[in-house]
């Protein structure tokens, strides 16, 4: 391939991870405004925009991994990009992309198979989705050339820090299961 080829890949690839981050910091937001009740109404469109930005989330982590295929300066492979610990650009950092992106995947298309596993399990399972998300916020920020600069830095943090806060109120509000298993601890 041509230089310009893989130009094209690269920056097609860094386009759809910034995008995958923006759509998953909204996605995240929307879920956490659905689950811990702050909006009363509007249930039923918040749940579509919910689902509408998690599918999106899905499709630009998915263009993001496959335009490395293209990409000539790494030489990514299919299982670079889809097993951790294996890329040969930043193998930590990719590795933790790699890691938020199954979970991401996972736990977002486990909404359709919430009534064979149970309720009650499947939101168990679906709050491991912060920790994919968050993981999806450290790959981001340690990766790629835009990491450190102002207009990034500036979008992903405009995007990412209502569901941080969210995130944050929803986990040490009085009366919450961490909070109150934290003040458990520390009796002990």
């Amino acid at each position: 391939m041509t230089d310009s080829s893989s130009t094209f890949f690269w920056v097609t690839s860094r386009a759809a991870g910034t995008t995958a981050m923006v759509l998953a910091s909204l996605a995240v937001g929307v879920g956490l405004t659905m689950g811990g009740k702050l909006i009363k109404r509007g249930g039923p469109d918040r749940r579509t925009v919910h689902e509408i930005l998690s599918l999106a989330t899905m499709v630009a982590i998915a263009v993001h991994g496959l335009a490395l295929l293209g990409d000539t300066f790494y030489p990514f492979s299919l299982a670079n990009i889809t097993l951790p610990f294996l890329a040969p650009y930043k193998p930590l950092v990719t590795s933790l992309g790699v890691i938020a992106a199954w979970g991401m995947i996972i736990l977002g298309l486990s909404f359709y198979v919430r009534k064979h596993i149970g309720m009650k399990r499947w939101k168990v399972i679906h709050r491991f989705t912060a920790i994919a998300w968050l993981l999806g916020l450290v790959h981001t920020f340690a990766e790629g050339p835009d990491a450190g600069k102002l207009w990034f830095i500036a979008l992903i943090l405009g995007t990412a820090a209502p569901a941080l806060a969210l995130l944050v109120f929803r986990h040490l509000r009085p009366g919450a299961p961490i909070r109150e298993a934290l003040a458990g601890a520390a009796e002990a």
